[in-house]
């Protein structure tokens, strides 16, 4: 096994100019489940099958770091994030470091299965993808 093996997709995070109406959206046309909410970061997490949708207010701590709201010139994704066959930081940070990426912090983040380990990089043309990880196989 290669230092990164992604199982799949673990969850995306969508900056929302309009939470609510977002929620309709992605509960009542789409099918999600809301799963967990925390207001006070404007966070609301829905199931969306296997993974995970996170809805993310762009008034909120979280969605003001993504910078204006969506539409031309500001970014509607926060990021994406693949779930990692396994989870070795060490290796992990090895094989970056070897592609001319820099390595993220590590640390425990909510995702599709619960918590885990994560970090986040960015790819070539500026994207954050967090590399997600859980301690219990699956």
């Amino acid at each position: 096994m290669t230092a990164i093996s992604i199982r799949g997709l673990d969850h995306v995070v969508i900056r929302a100019a309009n939470l609510d109406r977002s929620l309709r959206f992605y509960c009542d046309v789409l099918g999600c489940t809301e799963v967990r909410r925390v207001d006070a970061i404007g966070l609301v997490q829905l199931r969306c099958g296997a993974s995970m949708l996170d809805l993310v207010d762009v008034a909120g701590t979280i969605g003001e770091l993504g910078g204006a709201a969506p539409g031309e010139g500001g970014r509607n994704m926060d990021h994406f994030a693949v779930e990692l066959e396994a989870f070795d930081a060490a290796s992990i940070r090895s094989h970056l470091e070897a592609h001319g990426v820099a390595p993220g912090e590590i640390a425990e983040r909510n995702g599709a299965r619960g918590n885990g380990p994560s970090m986040y990089i960015r790819d070539p043309d500026d994207n954050v993808v967090e590399l997600k990880g859980y301690r219990d196989p699956c």
